[in-house]
């Protein structure tokens, strides 16, 4: 896809995601990349450590329209970031994860077919199929909204596709597991560990990436793309990262949190019914049909014997095949030298 002299908005750009973004951007010949997010003090962090002025820094919350609709302005393509992702909060607040994660993307969406953006992404997650919780409920609905908004005139009609990738476990992100059990271990403190058979995609920052960068030059509107991903036991990450940090800290298991599942799905029975094999990837395309259904003639059945994907039936990484793509990650490779 060609970025040359074009706009880029990444929403929640300040998290773990739009900083790998900005990284894979920074030297090429796009124009411009607008960061927009609500927290002043990371985008103030961003601005002097990379100190380029090919990105502008904008305040502003999804949930608010006017903002984001300013932001939009001019805007070629979007990557929609910004959510309420940690499951148990959303949980506890989900009237908040209903206001950003479908509301704020509702106006991140209305204002890109506004203004003509061409290619929208929005991020989901593993949440989103057969949702247990209320962060996975919110993100399926996200989705829905993203497929809908792909149907409409204002956005078929100006050649815009928008689109969705469905991500795993993004290992060391933000607020996720392996910085916290890094955490405990530096601290001498038990891995506290929520059921250890419980099984999570494994996934690095890169790859995810790579993942919406992909789906950004593949898809057709409505399509939704999955990372055919290894996985693996929370108790393997969690003896893996003691090895690696040479830790006696013990495990302790204190059981499920608010709205786990033991398993994750990526692509349900359903979808793998009609999703298309890309090698690395799974496409899921989207029914763009309209409610005239007798216009249609279906040729043949679904076949929805096909097993769900989900992390207890894909590739199980074991301790030491775990430990070696750990020790890949930048996160880790910095908390190793600081000891």
């Amino acid at each position: 896809m060609e970025f040359k002299n074009k706009t880029l908005l990444i929403t929640g750009g300040t998290g773990s995601f739009g900083s790998m973004m900005l990284q894979h951007f920074i030297g090429t010949d796009i124009a411009e990349i607008r960061i927009f997010s609500r927290d002043e003090k990371k985008q103030e962090d961003l601005r002097i450590a990379l100190q380029d002025s090919k990105i502008n820094f904008v305040i502003g919350d999804v949930r608010n329209y006017k903002s984001i609709e300013n932001a939009m302005r001019g805007v070629d393509y979007v990557f929609h970031a910004a959510a309420l992702k940690q499951v148990p909060s959303c949980e506890f607040y989900p009237l908040q994860a209903i206001q950003t994660n479908i509301l704020g993307a509702e106006n991140v969406l209305e204002a890109a077919a506004i203004n003509k953006v061409k290619r929208v992404v929005v991020l989901s997650t593993d949440k989103a199929v057969y949702p247990i919780n209320t962060m996975g409920m919110s993100k399926a609905l996200m989705e829905k909204l993203t497929i809908s908004k792909a149907r409409e005139p204002i956005v078929k009609n100006n050649g815009g596709v928008f689109c969705a990738t469905r991500y795993g476990n993004v290992m060391a992100s933000r607020g996720s597991i392996i910085p916290l059990f890094i955490q405990q271990i530096k601290e001498g403190k038990p891995l506290t560990i929520t059921n250890p058979d419980m099984t999570r995609f494994m996934m690095s920052l890169p790859e995810s990436v790579n993942l919406v960068l992909f789906a950004f030059a593949n898809a057709n509107p409505g399509d939704i793309f999955v990372q055919k991903s290894p996985a693996a036991t929370i108790q393997t990450l969690a003896i893996a990262l003691k090895e690696i940090f040479n830790s006696d800290s013990e495990i302790k298991i204190i059981g499920a949190r608010h709205g786990e599942k033991m398993h994750e799905t990526l692509c349900g029975r359903e979808e793998m019914a009609k999703a298309d094999d890309l090698g690395n990837y799974y496409r899921i395309p989207a029914d763009l049909r309209d409610l005239n259904y007798t216009k249609y003639i279906k040729e043949e059945s679904s076949n929805l014997s096909v097993e769900e994907y989900n992390s207890s039936n894909t590739k199980r990484l074991n301790v030491s095949e775990l430990k070696e793509i750990l020790l890949q990650l930048d996160y880790v490779k910095q908390e190793l030298s600081s000891l």
